[in-house]
């Protein structure tokens, strides 16, 4: 596959998936276990962030940790990608290698992205960190990027359009001056890495397929301080970077459509209520 072609990856997988999984009670149960071992490894993660560690090391813990709970990341030889997490620094958007060669320094913001497999399961979750003190500029890229999840959450519930999470986030990105990255999206998981629905972070309001109780999907909004395009590293064919070097930042979750509302899988510290 040629590299201006990956950024399409996943965009073409769900094309031929067909029809959005609903799970069942078993199914629910190991995707709720799964999502709550990657949310667990991020906090584990989350002491190696410091000024002076490379990111593979940083991955390597990553590997080990979910290893020792009975799990694989679902990220290592994912169409060939090499490692058990995405570690995304500064201006890379997603898919960020990591290597011994990226050092975190004092004043960097990255997001780590991990996917468990657990008993078959799948849990897909990732979010901000910070090395020492940022500057106010990226403190406001990442607190509108996490408003922009949680106003993406707000909006599942049975009967709801898919279209209408990437209606609110683009709305209030914008609002803040800051610009949706509309090369990625969000996607259905949980008996596969990637499953309908493809969830955009920039869309219609009330468009898209209808909400329905079992339905297990990720949010995962990019915000970029600059313009949304994204640009992919001709060396590896993952790295996406900003296409003008601005900062970029992303969060996620994994959620489910319950009969009422909503119950985020990843949540490990209660921010969410079950609604």
């Amino acid at each position: 596959m040629k590299i201006a072609h990956k950024c399409s990856i996943l965009r073409e997988e769900l094309k031929f998936m067909g029809k959005i999984v609903i799970k069942t009670p078993e199914q629910i149960d190991g995707i709720r276990k799964s999502s709550k071992l990657a949310a667990q490894a991020l906090d584990f993660a989350e002491q190696f962030v410091r000024p002076g560690v490379n990111t593979e090391f940083i991955d390597d813990k990553i590997d080990e940790f979910v290893r020792s709970h009975g799990a694989i990341s679902a990220t290592k030889g994912y169409n060939g990608y090499p490692k058990s997490s995405c570690i995304s620094l500064n201006d890379v958007i997603c898919h960020g290698i990591p290597s011994k060669t990226t050092v975190l320094k004092e004043g960097d913001i990255l997001n780590i992205d991990v996917t468990t497999i657990l008993d078959g399961y799948y849990g897909d979750t990732s979010r901000m960190f910070t090395v020492g003190e940022i500057t106010e500029e990226a403190d406001r890229l990442i607190e509108t990027t996490l408003h922009c999840l949680d106003l993406g959450i707000e909006q599942v519930k049975p009967g709801n359009r898919f279209g209408n999470i990437g209606f609110v986030i683009n709305r209030y990105a914008k609002a803040k001056g800051y610009s949706v990255v509309y090369e990625f999206c969000g996607h259905g998981v949980g008996v596969d890495f990637h499953e309908e629905p493809q969830v955009d972070h920039a869309s219609r309001r009330n468009s898209g397929p209808e909400m329905r109780p079992g339905m297990i999907f990720t949010i995962e909004p990019m915000i970029n301080q600059g313009k949304p395009k994204a640009v992919i590293d001709r060396n590896d064919g993952w790295t996406a970077r900003t296409i003008d070097k601005r900062l970029s930042a992303q969060f996620e979750h994994t959620i489910l459509v319950t009969q009422t509302g909503y119950e985020v899988l990843t949540d490990i510290h209660n921010d969410y209520p079950i609604t």
